[in-house]
């Protein structure tokens, strides 16, 4: 009688356990799913709605840093008055794209006049970013569509803005984006995105911080897979 209590109990434990893992890989996946859908549809949303732009300096040494941000400076005077009156993603794109041989002229003058002769390459179209600043907002990891002039062997720190909507500032590296321009970026964006990028919380169950880092550790995950695979195929 004892024997088969013991293998009463030990196959109703086996049982519970076996039920346990199968609800655990359950639960697992309906969280990763989750997770993956809310990331994907985040990262799509800003990605169809911003235009970025990135300016990648030769190098870190201080005189490359130098000249990026006067590359940086002339071609935002150029461009900011030929994007104000902007309305769309898609007149903005075709302005870049009628002026894109301008950008690169002011940017090889601008270079030309620091005593260097670096080669420029300007492109517009999808390219992969980290997570990054600008001000008070915060883009998560991900591709976008972005205008990328890129100098010398572009290799250093980049600086980078928003140009769609408008929300280039030289001087917002460390400040505060205007609630004017926020307004813009809101118009643009689902009330969703738009609490991402800006991280405010409005008397959520879950807080917009821990929202971002769902899609954040979802896009890296997935990007980093990606690289894993071209590199195996190369």
């Amino acid at each position: 009688m004892k024997i088969k209590n013991i293998i009463y109990w030990f196959n109703r434990e086996k049982t519970i356990l076996l039920t346990s893992l199968i609800c655990g890989f359950f639960i697992t996946g309906i969280i990763l799913h989750s997770t993956k859908e809310y990331s994907e549809k985040i990262q799509t949303g800003l990605a169809a709605n911003v235009i970025r732009f990135h300016v990648i300096a030769n190098s870190d040494s201080k005189e490359d840093q130098q000249i990026k941000e006067e590359v940086r400076d002339a071609i935002l005077k150029e461009m900011t008055p030929l994007l104000a009156d902007s309305d769309s993603i898609e007149k903005t794109r075709q302005i870049i794209i009628n002026n894109s041989d301008k950008i690169k002229t002011i940017a090889e003058e601008t270079i030309n006049k620091s005593g260097k002769s670096y080669p420029v390459e300007v492109s517009l179209g999808p390219d992969i970013f980290p997570t990054k600043q600008y001000g008070d907002i915060v883009f998560p990891t991900g591709e976008y569509e972005a205008l990328k002039v890129s100098i010398g062997k572009a290799t250093g720190k980049n600086w980078w803005c928003v140009m769609f909507p408008p929300l280039c500032f030289v001087d917002v590296t460390h400040g505060v984006v205007p609630e004017e321009s926020k307004e813009d970026l809101r118009k643009v964006l689902s009330e969703e995105e738009y609490k991402i990028v800006t991280q405010v919380n409005y008397d959520e169950d879950i807080p917009v911080k821990i929202k971002f880092k769902i899609v954040k550790w979802w896009q890296e995950w997935k990007l980093s897979k990606k690289h894993h695979f071209v590199k195996k195929r190369l």
